[in-house]
């Protein structure tokens, strides 16, 4: 019987991969790489679609692009919009199991990682059709034209899939997808704490430069007017404060752990502990969640693009928009009704008293799918309490006053991880919310991903940079 991973697996022979690294890859020679990668994004991010108007043009990724590592109008238009999407849908249907698989099984796995290449792909090609399509870069394009721009589309995808195919075989730090939403909301961050352009309210949109500028000119009074409530293309007072608890929290959340004793079953005397963090999946759900609510976004715009104003009663379940304009002259489509409304944040404090309903509903529904999202990715990722068993078993470990066998070793496991991922899931869920709420910088998702990323990219040069002065290590600690 032919399986879904086995067709799309196959499908991934055809598209160019990188070749995992047959040696171990020192420190310095994986920071070059990672340094490399980041310099190729930011190019892409800053070089114009040839042959497409950059005003006027329809922005559906608008509301999402922070977090997918998108620029308007550039190669880096879709961002890592397919390779989420496609992640995502792999999870959901090995989650759910529409697609029988086997993640014990080596050749399961590569399978399964040959498949989410392919899905992505295609979802570049669909999602670059559908913009040019749709018109989102103007009705005048000709045929030649709209195939140049789907060539430009396509081939930058393909570009990020290898990018991030690269770091994660060996030759970089981290992930690519992470590097790149690190990339993108720094920018952000920097821009809206520090520019120094003026914002429609006449004063600088960097919010550390309006504060200033508001204390000098109006004392506690000027101040009250950058303090809360801007828009969302500049910085607030209230958002730079929002940014920096949002920091030290989850730097809080990510040292928080329980460590779960254990010992080496022929070396009675020699002691360890398996660390279990509160933030066990980390910023995994956020990123699902998010990638999960940017897809309907970008596909009820396309579809319902027209029923601006509830025009058509029928689409009117769905969504309603609002026709606006960007700071650089683009349309954009804000949803103002219908059930696609309340998975868009209100992203100031003030649109949260106007509009409690959506607050409430969009807060419960990130907390419940990243708890969800949780507990999936546990299952799927190796890091389930059997995994984890089968991982310590196999390395020698026992937990001190219990037979060695990795059944014992899953039902103690079994008592923490289930309940920590859940756990885990519902705080960053909260945290992302309530921060896009009290308009941090970046958005909510952005500042929690970029902090957790930041964390997690600081923990592997610390164990990069330990594992080249200790060689003997680096099993330990899992280093290639």
């Amino acid at each position: 019987m032919v399986r879904f991973v086995d067709i799309f697996g196959s499908m991934a022979r055809v598209i160019p991969t990188v070749k995992s690294p047959d040696r171990r890859v020192p420190f310095r020679e994986k920071l070059g790489w990672t340094v490399i990668v980041l310099v190729i994004f930011l190019l892409m991010s800053n070089i114009p679609i040839y042959g497409v108007s950059h005003t006027g043009t329809v922005d559906y990724l608008y509301w999402m692009r922070v977090i997918l590592a998108s620029t308007h109008g550039t190669l880096m238009e879709l961002g890592i919009g397919p390779i989420v999407t496609a992640g995502l849908i792999m999870q959901l249907l090995a989650g759910s199991k529409i697609i029988k698989i086997d993640l014990s099984d080596p050749d399961d796995r590569s399978k399964f990682t040959a498949s989410q290449k392919s899905l992505a792909m295609l979802m570049t090609g669909i999602q670059a059709a559908a913009y040019i399509i749709s018109g989102a870069y103007g009705p005048s394009l000709t045929l030649v034209e709209q195939i140049l721009v789907f060539l430009q589309l396509f081939f930058a995808g393909l570009i990020v899939i290898l990018l991030d195919e690269l770091t994660q075989k060996g030759w970089g730090l981290g992930s690519g997808v992470s590097l790149f939403i690190v990339a993108n909301v720094s920018q952000q961050i920097l821009w809206k704490a520090f520019s120094p352009l003026t914002a429609s309210d006449t004063y600088f949109i960097g919010a550390v430069l309006a504060s200033i500028q508001a204390l000098a000119t109006g004392g506690l009074q000027g101040l009250a007017k950058v303090f809360v409530g801007r828009s969302t293309d500049a910085g607030s007072t209230l958002g730079l404060f929002t940014t920096i608890v949002v920091f030290i929290v989850v730097i809080y959340f990510e040292t928080y752990r329980v460590n779960i004793p254990l010992q080496y079953a022929k070396y009675r005397g020699f002691r360890g502990s398996y660390p279990i963090k509160l933030l066990y999946v980390s910023n995994i759900p956020v990123i699902l969640v998010q990638s999960l609510f940017a897809t309907i976004l970008f596909w009820v715009q396309i579809v319902g693009q027209h029923n601006v104003g509830g025009v058509n009663p029928w689409l009117d379940l769905i969504a309603v928009f609002k026709k606006n304009l960007d700071t650089s002259g683009n349309i954009t489509y804000q949803p103002i009704g219908g059930l696609v409304y309340y998975i868009t944040p209100p992203q100031t404090l003030t649109s949260v008293v106007q509009n409690p309903v959506q607050a409430i509903i969009y807060l419960l529904l990130m907390v419940v799918l990243c708890a969800v999202f949780a507990k999936i990715w546990v299952e799927l990722s190796g890091i389930a309490p059997r995994d984890i068993a089968d991982q310590l078993y196999s390395s020698g470990m026992q937990i001190p006053g219990f037979r060695r066998s990795p059944v014992i070793m899953e039902q103690v496991l079994q008592r923490y991880i289930p309940v920590v991922a859940l756990l885990g899931g519902m705080i960053v869920g909260l945290l992302a919310g309530l921060a896009d709420f009290f308009e941090a910088l970046g958005t909510g998702m952005g500042v929690l991903l970029t902090v957790g990323i930041i964390y997690q990219l600081y923990q592997t040069i610390a164990e990069e940079q330990m594992a080249d002065m200790h060689p003997a290590i680096r099993g330990m600690l899992g280093v290639r």
